[in-house]
């Protein structure tokens, strides 16, 4: 099992809305990873931690990303509250938008070709689980270069992020309950 990693608010510096406040804050801790928890049958499990707190004027959140091959991901909500934002599309130009407002045993699967990001819309800790193929890996570049997924989640509500060409209507979908017994499918990969 490999140590805690640390994400610092300057490794998310490039996917937050709020550059003012970001230059009158001191770099520090914003979540924590510890990947390979559990391994089984080609699957590892990991635990975010993500602490209650405000970056500017948006809820905290992870820096997002895509998977370089078509793998997909389930999470389950341990402790707390969290928002999953999801998108595809192509480029800058996005085609699908989805929030899934998730609590404690409530979990979420992200699909093939989705990028997506943890937000923590909440005043508690929150503590999340997933699994994923132990061959799967995170591409950052996207929401590096377009400075953060399609949306933001703020105090004031969601806010479009004007650096893509284009933003669909975000759509609310629900989470669902516990576990799959078989988690097989995530080691499937996708070739469309």
């Amino acid at each position: 099992m490999k140590k805690l990693e640390t994400r610092y608010l300057n490794e998310l510096m490039k996917v937050l809305l709020d550059k003012e406040w970001l230059k009158k804050t001191k770099n520090s801790p914003v979540y924590y990873i510890k990947r390979g928890v559990k391994k089984k049958n080609g699957l590892r499990y990991d635990i975010t931690i993500v602490p209650a707190k405000m970056l500017g004027k948006e809820f905290v959140k992870t820096k997002g990303h895509e998977h370089k091959n078509s793998y997909q991901e389930f999470y389950i909500v341990l402790e707390g509250k969290a928002i999953f934002l999801t998108q595809k599309g192509q480029g800058t130009k996005i085609k699908e938008a989805y929030a899934i407002q998730a609590k404690k045993g409530e979990s979420v699967i992200i699909p093939p070709f989705f990028g997506h990001v943890t937000i923590n819309p909440s005043k508690k800790d929150l503590k999340i689980g997933n699994w994923i193929d132990e061959n799967c890996k995170n591409d950052y570049k996207l929401f590096e270069k377009m400075k953060g997924a399609c949306y933001y989640y703020t105090q004031s509500g969601w806010i479009k992020n004007k650096n893509y060409k284009k933003v669909p209507k975000l759509i609310f979908k629900k989470p669902s309950k516990g576990t799959p017994k078989n988690l097989e499918f995530l080691k499937k990969i996708f070739n469309f």
